[in-house]
C-alpha cells in the first residue's frame, strides 16, 4: 500500500535517491506495472495540465455562469505588479487551468478539480523558467502524488469534508514539496516545504458562491500558488518548520472536523453568504463591481 506518513516517504527517499523515486518504486509494487509504463502516464497528466495552462490563458474558457474567464490572460498581460516575474507567471497559470474547470473543461485532479491549478502553475512555471525537462517535471509529480497520498491517509481531501484546507491546502503542500525537490532541495527540505505550505492554509473553509466551483475557488488557486512558492523559498533557504509534515495533516484533518457545515462546501456561510454573493446568485448584481440591477 501507499506511504501512510511522510516519515516512511521519507525512509523510502533515502533508500531510492528522492521522493519521486521512492513514489515511483511504490507504484511499480502496486501495480506490477513496468516503470515506463507508470511515467509514461505521468507524462500523459503533465500533457493534460500543459493544455489546460495553454487553453487558460487564451482567455476564451469562460464559466456558463458568467462569473469565471479572462482573469488569467489578464494577470499574464499585466505588468508592473509588485509579483512580476515568476510569481506573476505562476499565478496566471494556476488561474488559467482553474479556469479551464470551471469552464467544463479538462484538467488533472490535483488533488482536486477545483484545486487543480496550483501544482501545475508551480511546476511548469519553475521547469520553463529554469530549462528543466519533462522527465524532471514527471519525477516532480511522482513526489507531489506521494505527498497527496500522506495528507489523504490523515484526512479527507474534499472540501464538503474538510474545507478548501483540504484542497488548496493540499494542493499547495504538493506544489511546494514537489518544486522543492525540482530545484534540487533535499527530500527533507521539500517535507519542511510541505509543512509550510500546508499550516500557511489550515483553517481555509470552503464557501462557494452558489455552490459552484467559480467564486473563490478559482482566486484561491493563485493564493495558493504564492503560498506554496513563498514555502519553497523558505525551504531552499534552509527554514525549517518547527512541526512535523505528518502533524501538519492532522491539524489539518483536526481542524476539518471543527468546521462547521456551513462551511465546507454548503455555500450557507462565509463568502458564499455575503449579500453580493445572493445578489450574484439571484443575477441581481454585475460581478466586477457587486453592484445590483445589472
Amino acid at each position: 500500500m501507499a506511504h501512510t506518513t511522510f516519515v516512511e516517504l521519507l525512509e523510502a527517499a533515502h533508500e531510492h535517491g528522492s521522493l519521486g523515486s521512492a513514489a515511483l518504486a511504490q507504484e511499480i509494487a502496486e501495480t506490477g506495472d513496468e516503470a515506463g509504463a507508470i511515467r509514461g502516464r505521468m507524462a500523459g497528466h503533465l500533457a493534460v495540465m500543459r493544455e489546460a495552462v495553454e487553453l487558460g490563458m487564451t482567455g476564451t474558457a469562460r464559466s456558463r455562469s458568467g462569473l469565471v474567464g479572462g482573469d488569467a490572460a489578464r494577470i499574464g498581460a499585466a505588468a508592473g505588479g509588485p509579483l512580476d516575474g515568476t510569481a506573476s507567471r505562476a499565478i496566471a497559470a494556476a488561474v488559467a487551468v482553474a479556469e479551464v474547470n470551471a469552464s467544463m473543461g479538462r484538467v488533472v485532479a490535483a488533488p482536486t478539480g477545483g484545486a487543480s491549478g496550483v501544482l501545475p502553475g508551480v511546476l511548469l512555471t519553475l521547469a520553463a523558467e529554469r530549462g528543466l525537462d519533462d522527465d524532471a517535471v514527471v519525477d516532480a509529480l511522482l513526489a507531489a502524488g506521494a505527498i497527496g497520498a500522506v495528507i489523504a491517509t490523515r484526512t479527507n481531501l474534499s472540501g464538503a469534508a474538510a474545507g478548501c484546507q483540504a484542497e488548496i491546502g493540499a494542493a499547495a503542500a504538493m506544489a511546494a514539496g514537489a518544486a522543492t525537490e525540482l530545484l534540487g532541495g533535499s527530500p527533507e527540505q521539500a517535507g519542511h516545504a510541505a509543512s509550510l505550505a500546508l499550516q500557511g492554509l489550515l483553517g481555509l473553509v470552503c464557501d462557494p458562491v452558489g455552490g459552484l466551483v467559480e467564486v473563490p475557488c478559482v482566486a484561491r488557486n493563485a493564493t495558493g500558488t504564492a503560498v506554496a512558492l513563498s514555502a519553497i523559498q523558505m525551504a531552499l533557504a534552509g527554514v525549517r518548520f518547527a512541526i512535523p509534515f505528518d502533524q501538519v495533516a492532522e491539524a489539518l484533518a483536526s481542524v476539518g472536523r471543527a468546521l462547521p457545515v456551513s462551511l465546507r462546501e454548503t455555500a450557507m456561510g462565509g463568502l458564499a453568504a455575503t449579500p453580493a454573493a445572493r445578489e450574484l446568485v439571484s443575477g441581481g448584481a454585475d460581478p466586477a463591481t457587486g453592484i445590483s440591477g445589472r
